[in-house]
């Protein structure tokens, strides 16, 4: 089965399904997880937080994808980086923020992870592994758990380009071409894999080139155009939930930001060249879209920067004042070998 090649260059509403209303949502989830996550990074400076791994850049995707989820009954597998995605599907800011904390109450793990494990099992987010693309095997068990049972839900599966390097890659897709499972595995490729750029992680221009070795279909597209995402990633979903298998879709899209808190991006790219792809923005793109449309204006964007503000403020102040767990909280509840 050929790679289909779906890249879209422009921002185009004629071949998607959303009403104005969506539109203006779609706009200011992405604006919300950019404000929270912008805020993270500044108190993990002020030592606030220990760490923090960010979603900067890569909202256009993520908001796409969720959009074209039937959200609370599909199942989504995140990876890290799903800030958008996560707040898209219903995680809140305050759970984000009490994981960033570390705080009782965390819905995750109880505190006793690192942040930005997405999780619920109320929104249908799979628990997440640590370990770098464990995602798309437990997330091709349970397509195979749907599938067996009838149900046409759909799991889509999200990871970094970096990821496609480990087997669990290979398994987890392999397994999906062969039972034709209702399986969508989005690969957001943010052209570094830490530090490591693309041409020295794979020998193929394209991650979704790799698609015909599962007997599945591949797709690549803009993963900074939302509404470009939203239409590749509807069709990959309905195929899935039409009984057509599987899809690898590869969103090229780019972090503006350092991996983590904790490295330094200087070490291994140009600042022109991450100013060359702060040009490609997907919030400012999206936002110059609507404003096209007379759909946003100056006034209307200073109401949503306002609210965002606010729930990030309000979100904040909650988590600082949560305490932390006790200590034999630790303890349990874990498996005992």
């Amino acid at each position: 089965m050929a790679t289909e090649a779906l890249t879209v260059h422009t921002l185009d509403d004629t071949a998607v399904d959303l009403s104005s209303e969506t539109l203006l949502e779609m706009h200011w989830q992405m604006v919300r997880a950019r404000r929270a996550d912008e805020r993270l990074w500044a108190l993990h400076r002020q030592g606030k937080i220990a760490f923090h791994i960010s979603g900067i850049g890569q909202e256009g995707i993520q908001v796409g994808a969720a959009y074209a989820m039937r959200r609370g009954h599909d199942y989504a597998s995140l990876y890290y980086r799903d800030v958008a995605f996560a707040f898209a599907l219903g995680y809140t800011p305050r759970e984000f923020y009490l994981a960033a904390f570390g705080k009782e109450g965390e819905p995750t793990s109880g505190a006793r992870q690192m942040p930005s494990h997405f999780s619920s099992r109320a929104l249908g987010m799979l628990s997440s592994s640590s370990p770098v693309a464990t995602q798309v095997p437990q997330a091709a068990g349970a397509a195979l758990a749907c599938k067996l049972r009838g149900e046409d839900r759909v799991t889509v599966v999200t990871l970094g380009e970096g990821a496609t390097s480990e087997g669990d890659f290979y398994e987890g897709l392999n397994w999906a071409g062969v039972h034709r499972l209702p399986l969508v595995c989005l690969v957001q490729n943010n052209v570094y894999a830490i530090s490591v750029p693309q041409h020295l992680q794979m020998a193929v221009p394209h991650v979704a080139d790799r698609a015909p070795m599962f007997g599945i279909a591949g797709a690549v597209v803009d993963g900074n155009d939302v509404l470009a995402s939203y239409r590749v990633m509807k069709e990959a979903i309905q195929r899935a939930r039409d009984g057509g298998g599987a899809t690898l879709v590869e969103a090229k899209t780019y972090r503006l930001v350092p991996h983590s808190s904790d490295d330094d991006d200087r070490s291994y790219r140009s600042r022109d060249e991450v100013e060359a792809w702060k040009q490609r923005d997907p919030i400012a793109r999206f936002g110059a879209y609507l404003r096209e449309r007379g759909l946003l204006d100056d006034e209307a964007l200073d109401e949503i920067e306002r609210r965002v503000r606010q729930e990030v403020d309000e979100a904040q102040a909650f988590a600082q004042a949560v305490p932390y767990p006790p200590p034999e909280a630790a303890l349990g509840p874990v498996f005992k070998g």
